[in-house]
């Protein structure tokens, strides 16, 4: 499909890879840019202790290389969001989310992520503040769910949204699933309440002039496209993350612009650049490759080439000298598959 042929015009949020814990850190995110220049990226959920009283640096830090970035936020305290939104201004970011769709035990204990939908009035004064304190440096948006527990109410939901919207929000990213806040892992949140994309189209036709990005279980570029049929942006989160050269195909073809990757070998290239660079500064090489290992996924040969990276024995040797032996191994077993 052309970029053009969809309902949505192009938006910032258009299309987004999801925030991961554990996942989407700054090395991550530089990968991710080889593959897509358009794509907008987020950071992992940074509570609002963390930056108010740990180390700025090792939170907020990114690269040039990664805008358009977001930053996205755990706390329900106004006050203390404005003061990280204003650390958001400064440090450069694109935007920043609010999280009100981890559904974690941890999170609940925080009373923030998907348990403040049952609080919308309270949602709305963060957001107030957090709209005040960026004073219009960068936007302000929230993501969260669709309903909690098994509650299956769109009036939940639209209501939640309606609120938000008076409080000046207009970015709503909306995993279509319910929070289920006893009784399921993080995981199983993820995957057993059912998607339920109708209720994130009729939030668009209730609020045409917001924008409404979908989330929840889009695997393929042909789902992307079905979503951008009722809803402004599409983010995906898990099969971004193990898939990866999906990416570069998406500056093109929902966008409309050329992408930065030109072959799987250009991205490895540059990758292993990145990787001697922060090696060279004292970054142990494998907590970044660990975030590309799904590069070659597809490919005769992939599963030796991740063998070898992956190799513990190999952690203290200088990238290009593990990509080396990737490489061949990656090759000797394409040999096989023939």
């Amino acid at each position: 499909m052309d970029f053009a042929a969809g309902t949505s015009p192009i938006s910032p949020w258009r299309l987004s890879v999801a925030p991961m814990m554990d996942w989407t850190n700054r090395h991550c995110r530089v990968f991710h840019r080889l593959l897509t220049r358009r794509t907008r990226l987020y950071t992992e959920m940074v509570t609002t202790g963390a930056l108010l009283h740990g180390d700025l640096g090792r939170h907020l830090n990114f690269s040039a290389v990664e805008h358009p970035v977001a930053l996205q936020l755990g706390g329900s305290e106004p006050a203390d969001l404005a003061a990280c939104v204003s650390l958001a201004c400064d440090w450069g970011y694109d935007e920043v989310n609010l999280n009100c769709g981890c559904p974690s035990e941890r999170v609940q204990r925080g009373a923030f992520g998907a348990c403040l939908m049952a609080e919308p009035r309270l949602v709305a004064d963060c957001v107030n503040a957090m709209i005040d304190a960026a004073s219009g440096r960068l936007p302000v948006t929230v993501k969260h769910r669709i309903g909690i527990d098994r509650g299956e109410s769109y009036a939940f939901v639209r209501d939640f949204v309606g609120t938000l919207a008076g409080a000046g929000c207009s970015v709503f990213i909306v995993h279509a699933r319910n929070a289920w806040l006893e009784g399921l892992s993080p995981k199983e949140n993820r995957e057993l309440p059912p998607l339920r994309y109708e209720v994130a189209h009729a939030l668009k036709r209730d609020f045409p002039l917001a924008t409404i990005v979908v989330n929840g279980g889009i695997s393929t570029d042909a789902a992307i496209e079905e979503q951008l049929r009722h809803v402004d942006g599409a983010m995906l989160g898990r099969h971004a993350y193990h898939e990866p050269w999906a990416m570069s195909a998406w500056d093109r073809r929902f966008f409309g612009v050329e992408g930065p990757a030109a072959s799987r070998a250009q991205v490895e290239a540059q990758w292993i650049d990145y990787l001697d660079r922060i090696h060279a500064a004292g970054t142990p090489w494998p907590h970044a490759m660990r975030h590309a290992l799904g590069l070659w996924n597809g490919t005769p040969g992939a599963r030796r080439w991740r063998q070898v990276w992956s190799d513990h024995r190999l952690r203290l040797e200088a990238p290009h000298t593990v990509a080396a032996l990737a490489s061949a191994a990656r090759l000797a077993g394409s040999h096989l598959a023939v």
